[in-house]
């Protein structure tokens, strides 16, 4: 049997690998069609490579998906973050955990990835074709035909062939597998920073907010977690996620819209309002800048009272009913206009790509043409940041390696 795999990113190696492991009589050639393997490996994580998240819970690690987590929740029960730790264990990487549960190398290298792969697949005897580009596939009998790109190679027949080629940012970069039959949803990018070009909270950049609750006006997108204040606008858990879960609905807005932070973390103002009462009535004579509610970092405190048109040497006791009905309404909806977005790093991201319509969850072959099958970002599957965008290639890619 031979078998072709397109694209030499994670999802490809994992597939090519998991082929070869399965199917050990295959010839296993993984294509890819630039000079470079694993490169959005090498960049991942700033450079230190998130494998996978800590959390075990697969109703829960499926939530992370905007899109696929129906499909994933399944899938997560053949292969999970647990099998992901230990398939690395084994072949000798030693990985680390960290609070907020992203899972590293403890080399903090991605290079220690990168080499685990092409060790892994040079024992295996998977045969690797950098500079070849696969311009069709066109269906033989059982088969499938590559038909490659600038004539590098002649046409090739395959009896099975899994495309990992990765997310494209523009559907014409689909067209090939749509030919096919394939259902295709428009790309959009996903994981993105908000712009702010007319904020004057720029002015904070790198002052973090342990924990916040963020919210798209004129939407029902929500979420939380740590914000970060850069030289353009916002970033950070909480933003990233609002971009992942918003990002059809954010494009079709053309990235101009009102983000509301409520900075207390508390959805009950009538709450927030107590509290601060509590601190006047404890701290009458101390200075608003000197007692910070919410243990809110100083820069943006001070931000935020200028907001309000509050003196940061006045008095807690002196700031009255006014005062303390603006310092709420900060707190719990402060408002900033977003023109625009940045991709977060190097990661670029999709939403969309081969619908999940068709595919068969269960082996990852195509609905629409035997003995294709998909793993990783080609599909329209995306997660949040954390190491969950890794994982989805790895579950996809073992499941895609089964070639069942």
């Amino acid at each position: 049997m031979k078998v072709a795999v397109i694209g030499g990113g994670a999802a490809g190696f994992f597939a090519a690998i998991e082929a070869r492991r399965n199917h050990p009589q295959a010839a296993v050639v993984l294509f890819e069609k630039s000079r470079k393997l694993l490169s959005k490996v090498k960049i991942s994580g700033g450079g230190r490579c998130n494998v996978t998240n800590g959390c075990t819970s697969i109703a829960e690690l499926s939530r992370a998906y905007p899109r696929g987590s129906k499909q994933l929740k399944k899938a997560f029960r053949t292969f999970n973050t647990v099998h992901t730790m230990d398939w690395f264990e084994r072949r000798g990487v030693a990985l680390m955990t960290q609070p907020d549960n992203c899972v590293f190398p403890v080399s903090q290298d991605s290079q220690t990835i990168i080499d685990c792969f092409l060790k892994e697949a040079r024992q295996l005897g998977v045969q690797i074709e950098t500079g070849v580009g696969v311009a069709k596939l066109q269906p033989v009998g059982e088969g499938l035909k590559l038909h490659f790109l600038k004539g590098v190679h002649p046409p090739a027949f395959f009896d099975k062939v899994i495309v990992a080629t990765g997310g494209s940012p523009k559907r014409q970069g689909l067209e090939w597998l749509e030919a096919l039959g394939h259902q295709i949803e428009d790309p959009v990018p996903s994981l993105f920073t908000f712009n702010m070009p007319e904020e004057s909270v720029t002015e904070l950049m790198g002052v973090v907010v342990e924990e916040v609750q963020a919210s798209i006006q004129g939407t029902k997108l929500k979420s939380d977690g740590p914000l970060l204040i850069t030289h353009w606008g916002m970033s950070g858990p909480a933003i990233l996620k609002l971009s992942a879960f918003g990002a059809r609905a954010l494009s079709e807005l053309g990235y101009v819209f009102k983000v509301q932070v409520n900075w207390a973390n508390e959805q009950n103002a009538e709450q927030v309002s107590d509290d601060l009462r509590g601190i006047m009535a404890a701290n009458p004579k101390k200075d608003l800048n000197n007692e910070r509610p919410y243990a809110l970092p100083k820069r943006l405190w001070s931000y935020l009272l200028a907001k309000a048109e509050l003196p940061e040497d006045k008095k807690w006791g002196e700031i009255g009913k006014k005062g303390l009905h603006k310092l709420t309404h900060l707190l719990t909806n402060d408002v900033y206009q977003v023109r625009g977005k940045t991709t977060f790093k190097e990661e670029f991201v999709t939403c969309g790509g081969v619908s999940l319509q068709s595919i068969d969850f269960k082996t990852m072959q195509s609905k629409a043409c035997k003995n294709l099958y998909f793993a990783g970002e080609v599909l329209d599957v995306d997660g949040i940041t954390g190491g969950y965008n890794f994982q989805a290639a790895w579950t996809t890619a073992y499941i895609a390696g089964q070639l069942n």
